[in-house]
């Protein structure tokens, strides 16, 4: 009814604001347009099928008792490491689908795991809120020289060691990830940007590694970079 009594009034201001919202409509459509901005469903639409393609199992590595939450390659490309909610990470050889090392967590739900690059560490966590790392050792227990290295306030949900073994990131069910020093078990940065729990990590595969990419229950996806330790 006001704006009725409005454009009665003022027939002439009320055609030109219409005239200029379209006009911004139009401007808003045409910059849209220049940056290729396009909703995933019609880029979609133009993308071609992808062509049959045969997959084999070539090993099958059975030993958890619960759901592999996550599994994680060694530079070697013969080892992997596998967390499940049996509360365990085990460490195969992915070419005799023998278990080198199981190590029993103090919780279940061991919902990350991580290889060092240079293939002598590896890292996990879960429900305990930490990320913990162990040295690998055929001569003993990698339990026994374990070290926390990194503490949130809720659940570790996934881990990621950067370029050297000293460096790790981990993201947490209280909506952060963080970037932390092995050595010193002290955080060095600490990102905010989600709102719901941050679900996994992925660093870009640059020398540096200071580019990195979380996505979280929020539905957003979320590129962040880490500082530079020289």
């Amino acid at each position: 009814m006001a704006t009725e009594a409005l454009r009665a009034e003022n027939p002439d201001s009320m055609e030109a604001l219409t005239r200029e919202a379209e006009t911004l409509k139009a401007k808003l459509e045409d910059e849209k347009a220049k940056l290729n901005d396009v909703d995933m469903c019609v880029l979609g639409q133009r993308l071609a099928n992808l062509p049959p393609f045969n997959i084999k199992t070539r090993r099958a590595l059975k030993g958890h008792q619960g759901k592999v939450l996550c599994m994680d390659w060694s530079s070697d490309k013969r080892h992997i490491v596998s967390s499940s909610q049996d509360g365990k990470m085990l460490v195969w050889d992915a070419f005799t689908t023998n278990k080198e090392h199981a190590v029993t967590m103090p919780t279940t739900w061991v919902m990350a795991c991580s290889y060092g690059p240079s293939g002598s560490v590896v890292a996990c966590g879960g429900l305990d809120n930490k990320c913990t790392v162990y040295p690998l050792s055929l001569e003993e227990d990698p339990a026994t020289k374990k070290k926390a290295v990194a503490t949130h306030t809720s659940y570790l949900s996934c881990c990621s060691f950067t370029c050297s073994d000293y460096q790790i990131l981990t993201g947490s069910g209280d909506s952060t990830c963080a970037l932390w020093d092995v050595e010193s078990s002290t955080l060095i940065q600490s990102f905010h940007g989600h709102l719901g729990d941050v679900m996994s990590i992925d660093l870009s595969p640059t020398e540096t590694g200071n580019i990195f990419v979380s996505g979280g229950c929020d539905k957003v996806a979320v590129l962040l970079m880490r500082e530079m330790q020289y």
